[in-house]
């Protein structure tokens, strides 16, 4: 039964699901189905210290009266467990069979829609425990050949295959397969009492040959190369001043600090400041912002999202001024922004809701060169580290590679920096925009799990920031 839901097979048992809510008085009934293939192996120094592969299946099933939602979860992909879990999600909103008749609201399900149909041989293509292991301890010896003052040298891989059937008694009827692969490679540097702790992670999306092309060597050129200028960096001083953040993964603090406030779920929860801001400005007139589905290759690029709608390009952000939110079905319904296909999930056992995808930053004008030469006093942050965000925007990360500008000029290496700010604050004051927008892998936590996404933007400018320091 398992593998016939995952067919034009299985459409009359999902038929037979999506009638039987309806009936009961359900204005939405939608099931979500998967299967998934996990591979993570860990190297430490020149050995394979851990393999974790994992198999899951299973289904959620959300049903919706008016405005009202309950969803539950199931391993059991049998007739008589789908058919409990959805009667147990019905009971939730106090729906029982056999107490309306309602299923000529039902017209059955439309045409599948097969975004798996030329990435059947995906998981056969990848590669194999063996050779995902032999390329992580080439990576680790590249770090022991090309790095000083090294402790620990390590490298991940982690391959997550999935298997998707989406169906509602609206008609939605879609299947899709998902391949993310991502890899890192981190070192620990010391020499006496100085320390450096470098790591970057490089990922893809339906690329099964990405581990295969991976230039280790480069990958760990770069690690080296920062672990090496940051071991015996001095401590920046704390203060408020200009700061240029370097592109790629410096768009993790657009995506945390004001991202998250631009989606719908925020508004439901009254948590975001910017939920009567559509037509206001709310940024520096040189940003425009994005979230789309689409980027070749991209961490965050769908087929379709998990609710069985094509992705598209939402421009968030125009010149500053605030155009769209980032919207599921729930958040249609809830707060009248049309979807966006952003419904997204960790697996079956959550709820999908509105999530980002691919999110940054715009390229704009100027040359990075140009940003930094606009500074008299401030600092570049090069490569960013970890951080937290409060619930309405308020933010703190750690900068992993930092230099002190001076005079429009590049400085000293300085550590122990922490990015601190509101979004409502720091969004106004980005001034410049570069053209070097580029894109990294990322994951992201929250009320629907943890879920692949990509942040980015080019070099920007923050014409003043609060510096943590010493």
């Amino acid at each position: 039964m398992t593998a016939a839901l995952f067919t034009t097979n299985g459409a009359a048992l999902l038929e037979d699901l999506l009638q039987r809510g309806v009936s009961a008085g359900a204005s939405l009934v939608e099931v979500f189905a998967e299967r998934t293939d996990h591979l993570g192996l860990l190297a430490e120094q020149d050995n394979i210290t851990s393999v974790n592969p994992s198999f899951a299946c299973g289904a959620g099933i959300r049903v919706f009266r008016g405005e009202r939602d309950g969803f539950v979860s199931t391993n059991d992909l049998s007739r008589d467990g789908l058919t409990r879990a959805l009667d147990q999600a019905l009971a939730m909103l106090g729906l029982e069979i056999g107490t309306r008749d309602s299923a000529a609201g039902f017209q059955g399900l439309r045409a599948l829609i097969n975004h798996a149909a030329t990435k059947e041989d995906w998981l056969q293509r990848c590669p194999s425990m063996a050779a995902a292991g032999d390329r992580l301890k080439q990576g680790t010896a590249h770090l022991e050949r090309l790095g000083q003052h090294l402790q620990v040298r390590r490298g991940s891989y982690s391959r997550d295959w999935q298997e998707v059937l989406v169906a509602a008694s609206d008609g939605t009827f879609a299947r899709d397969i998902r391949l993310h692969q991502s890899t890192g490679l981190s070192v620990l540097a010391a020499d006496g009492d100085y320390r450096a702790s470098i790591g970057r992670r490089y990922g893809s999306t339906d690329r099964p040959e990405d581990l295969v092309n991976w230039n280790s060597e480069t990958s760990a050129t770069e690690v080296c190369e920062s672990a090496g200028k940051m071991l015996r960096a001095e401590y920046v001083e704390a203060g408020q001043m200009p700061v240029v953040l370097a592109n790629r993964f410096g768009g993790v603090i657009f995506h945390e600090a004001c991202g998250h406030l631009l989606e719908t779920t925020q508004i439901e929860r009254g948590t975001t400041p910017f939920a009567d801001s559509v037509g206001s400005l709310i940024a520096h007139p040189a940003v425009t912002a994005v979230d789309e589905g689409l980027s070749d290759g991209a961490f965050g690029t769908l087929s379709m999202d998990d609710e069985g709608m094509a992705p598209e390009r939402t421009v968030l952000i125009e010149n500053g001024i605030l155009q769209r939110f980032i919207s599921d079905r729930a958040g249609e319904l809830r707060t009248g922004h049309r979807r966006t296909g952003s419904g997204r999930r960790q697996s079956h056992a959550f709820a999908a809701a509105s999530r980002m995808r691919n999110t940054y930053i715009d390229a704009g004008p100027h040359k990075p060169e140009d940003l930094i030469a606009s500074v008299d006093h401030g600092l570049y942050c090069k490569a960013m580290g970890g951080g937290s965000v409060g619930p309405t925007g308020q933010f703190n990360f750690a900068v992993e590679e930092g230099y002190l500008i001076e005079n429009g000029q590049l400085g000293q290496p300085v550590k122990g920096a922490t990015l601190i700010g509101d979004a409502k604050e720091v969004m106004p004051r980005i001034s410049m925009c570069a053209d070097d927008l580029d894109l990294a892998a990322g994951f992201c936590g929250s009320v629907s799990g943890s879920i692949f996404v990509t942040v980015g933007q080019p070099h920007i400018k923050v014409d003043s920031i609060t510096v943590g320091g010493r």
